[in-house]
C-alpha cells in the first residue's frame, strides 16, 4: 500500500488501491477474537493543493467471546478511511493547536497506508461484543449461562453495609 508522494501531487488521481492485510500479528494476545478474516482495503487516493487525500472502507469479519456468556459473537467491521496527507521536508515541532481535521505531516519519497489502515482498524474493534442484545450473561453466583437454563441461584445483592439487617429480620420471623 506505498506510493511515491511526487507521483501522486503530479498526476492528481491514482489507480484505486486494493488488498487484504492479515491481523494475526494485530491480534497477538487477544484472547477475546477467536477468529478474524483478513481487512479487506478499498482506498482512493487524489491530490490537490499539496495535500494527498485518501478515502476508502475497511471490512473484516471476526468471531469474538460475548463480554455477558463468553460464547462465540459475531462482529462485522465496517469502517471508511478518510486521511490527509501533507508532503513536508522536516517534521515540524507538535504544535498545541493542531486540529483533527489537518493533514498528517509526512517525510520522504513514499507514502506508506498500512500502519494507517491498522490502527484505524484496531480502534474499530468492539470493546464489549455481545452475541445478541438479549444476551442474558452468566450467573454470577455459580457460572450457569442463563441463556441456556436457569441456575436457581439467588441473585438478590444485598448492600454489605445492611447484611447485619437481613439476619435480625430472620430472627424476628422465628419467632
Amino acid at each position: 500500500m506505498q506510493f511515491r508522494i511526487q507521483e501522486a501531487l503530479n498526476k492528481g488521481t491514482l489507480p484505486p488501491i486494493q488488498e487484504t492485510i492479515e491481523v494475526t500479528s494485530l491480534l497477538k494476545g487477544r484472547r477475546d477474537v477467536l477468529s478474524a478474516s483478513p481487512i479487506h482495503v478499498k482506498l482512493n487516493v487524489h491530490a490537490a493543493d499539496g495535500i494527498i487525500h485518501v478515502d476508502g472502507r475497511l471490512t473484516s469479519e471476526l468471531e469474538m467471546a460475548c463480554s455477558r456468556c463468553l460464547n462465540p459473537a459475531a462482529v462485522k467491521v465496517d469502517v471508511p478511511f478518510h486521511e490527509q496527507f501533507k508532503p513536508v521536508e522536516a517534521l515540524s515541532p507538535e504544535d498545541e493547536d493542531l486540529d483533527v481535521d489537518d493533514p498528517i505531516e509526512v517525510v520522504g519519497e513514499t507514502l506508506d497506508l498500512k500502519p494507517y489502515v491498522e490502527d484505524l482498524w484496531l480502534l474499530e474493534l468492539p470493546f464489549v461484543p455481545v452475541c445478541s442484545s438479549d444476551c442474558r450473561g452468566l450467573c454470577s453466583e455459580c457460572g450457569q449461562n442463563l441463556n441456556e437454563r436457569e441456575c436457581g441461584c439467588e441473585r438478590g445483592s444485598i448492600d454489605p453495609r445492611l447484611a447485619a439487617l437481613k439476619d435480625l429480620f430472620k430472627d424476628n420471623d422465628n419467632q
